[in-house]
């Protein structure tokens, strides 16, 4: 068992996810480090996966269309919700497989096995209807569905919808693109540009996909359930409880020079994501507020963790109104240690997330 104090845990969190100098200057470089970009379209400053991008980037480095096209070209793919190098495509088509063979992976996975089994002539009819006229919305294909999705309030008439969601975990279609917040979809065969015979076995590729989201966060808490990926660096963390593993290659870099800077993120930010580990290494305290009443709300409806160096500090409440021109400064709630040095340098990554988002920043505190 290693050890390693807190501080050079959190350098290695950052910098597994770019969030240190030099910036990162490639779009896919940062895909693919980073691991996945969620799509979430709230839109109260910009869509996260561009907040993701951007915080890495900076306005400079990123073109406000590189994420659009690098999506159109078939460059980054939408697998469950979260756009992957396409090239990950294959870590995912033996557990395709098995969907499709019914051989539920998970409990969960019954019902809706036994849902699309019920409404296979349904199914057939989408796939018929794409091959013919595809991509298409969800709103422009036919229900034909014989038994209806047991909803449980939130897909109250959505068949079609959860059809579609079923058999893209098949690996039978897949989102080709997407006009505001509606999805377009296609065969998988004409979205993802894979051979699907030299795609790995199902332990191979879990295997791989464990690998690779320690290399993206770094490092992660030891669980029985979860436990360390093959090759991964067993320590403690000083003051931290729990045994923890690390990404051999951060491991080698945690007493490298370090070179920090401000970063404005996004709430679903990976390096913020996990609120548990947030709190241990970073002793920072947040939460997403978007579904509270607003009279509950502490930090802000769209609140963004701030970083300064290897240190969470602040909350930033902004706001971008496109019809004013401005990204709308309300507050920024900082912890004790977020001095004015700290101050500035985060109203300077806000300025520059405006000029990114073609509008000017308003100081409204």
């Amino acid at each position: 068992m290693e050890r390693m104090s807190r501080t050079q845990a959190r350098r290695v969190a950052v910098r597994a996810q770019l969030l240190d100098l030099p910036r990162p200057v490639d779009i896919l470089e940062v895909v693919r480090t980073v691991g996945h970009l969620q799509v979430d379209l709230t839109a109260a400053v910009a869509p996260s996966a561009e907040l993701v991008l951007w915080s890495r980037q900076g306005a400079e480095g990123l073109d406000a269309r590189t994420l659009e096209d690098a999506v159109g070209d078939g460059s980054l793919v939408e697998i469950a919700g979260m756009l992957r190098p396409v090239e990950d495509v294959a870590l995912y088509r033996a557990e395709m497989a098995a969907w499709r063979d019914g051989v539920p992976l998970e409990p969960w996975q019954a019902g809706p096995q036994r849902w699309i089994a019920a409404n296979d002539a349904a199914r057939h009819d989408v796939l018929e209807l794409l091959r013919a006229e595809g991509p298409l919305p969800a709103q422009a294909i036919p229900d034909t569905t014989a038994v209806p999705w047991r909803s449980t309030g939130w897909t109250n008439g959505k068949n079609v919808m959860k059809l579609l969601e079923i058999m893209a975990a098949r690996g039978e279609v897949a989102v080709a693109s997407r006009e505001g917040r509606e999805r377009n979809w296609d065969l998988s065969s004409r979205v993802w540009a894979d051979d699907p015979e030299r795609a790995p076995d199902l332990e191979t590729a879990r295997a791989e996909r464990d690998r690779r989201a320690l290399a993206a966060l770094g490092l992660r808490r030891t669980t029985a359930k979860h436990p360390a990926p093959v090759g991964a660096v067993a320590v403690a963390i000083d003051g931290v409880a729990g045994t923890w593993c690390v990404d051999p290659e951060r491991w080698e870099q945690r007493d490298t020079s370090f070179r920090g800077r401000c970063a404005v993120l996004s709430p679903l930010d990976r390096l913020v994501f996990d609120r548990r580990r947030l709190l241990e290494l970073f002793e920072f305290e947040y939460q997403l507020e978007m579904y509270k009443p607003a009279a509950q709300r502490r930090w802000g409806y769209w609140a963004m963790p701030v970083l300064v160096g290897d240190r969470m500090l602040a909350r930033v409440d902004a706001t971008a109104e496109p019809d004013r021109g401005v990204l709308r400064l309300d507050a920024v709630h900082g912890d004790d240690a977020f001095d004015d040095d700290a101050e500035q340098s985060t109203l300077r990554e806000l300025d520059d997330l405006a000029r990114y988002l073609g509008l000017v920043l308003d100081d409204a505190r």
